[in-house]
C-alpha cells in the first residue's frame, strides 16, 4: 500500500476501508458500504480489499474482531487506525480549506 503516514497522506481506498470499520463488517459489506457511499464512483474487487485488509492489519491499523468462522472474518479499526484516520481528515480538512481560498466555493 503507498500510504506514507510520516507526510499524513492516505490512498483514498485506505480511507474509505479505515471509516467503514468504525463498526465491525465483513469484507462483502466493506465493499458494498464504499460503493454506496461513494455512489458507485469507487467498487473495490475482492483481491484488492484483501490485501489491503492484510496490509492494514500488518500495520496494526485494523484487526480481526471476535469469532471468525473462516469465510465471513469481521474488521474492526483499531486505536491506531482512528488516529491515522483522524490526521487524514484534518489534512483533508486542511487541503480543503487552502483550496477554497484559491479557487473559491463555499
Amino acid at each position: 500500500m503507498r500510504d506514507n503516514v510520516n507526510g499524513g497522506a492516505l490512498t483514498e481506498v485506505t480511507f474509505y476501508i479505515l471509516i467503514s470499520l468504525y463498526q465491525p463488517r465483513h469484507g462483502y459489506s466493506i465493499m458494498q458500504y464504499i460503493e454506496e457511499k461513494t455512489q458507485g464512483r469507487l467498487a473495490l474487487g475482492a483481491g484488492t480489499l484483501y490485501g489491503a485488509l492484510n496490509a492494514l492489519c500488518e500495520k496494526g491499523w485494523i484487526s480481526v474482531y471476535g469469532q471468525s468462522d473462516g469465510r465471513k472474518k469481521e474488521f474492526l479499526i483499531t486505536p491506531l487506525g482512528k488516529e491515522i484516520a483522524q490526521k487524514e481528515l484534518c489534512r483533508l480538512k486542511e487541503l480543503t480549506r487552502f483550496a477554497s481560498e484559491i479557487i473559491g466555493g463555499e
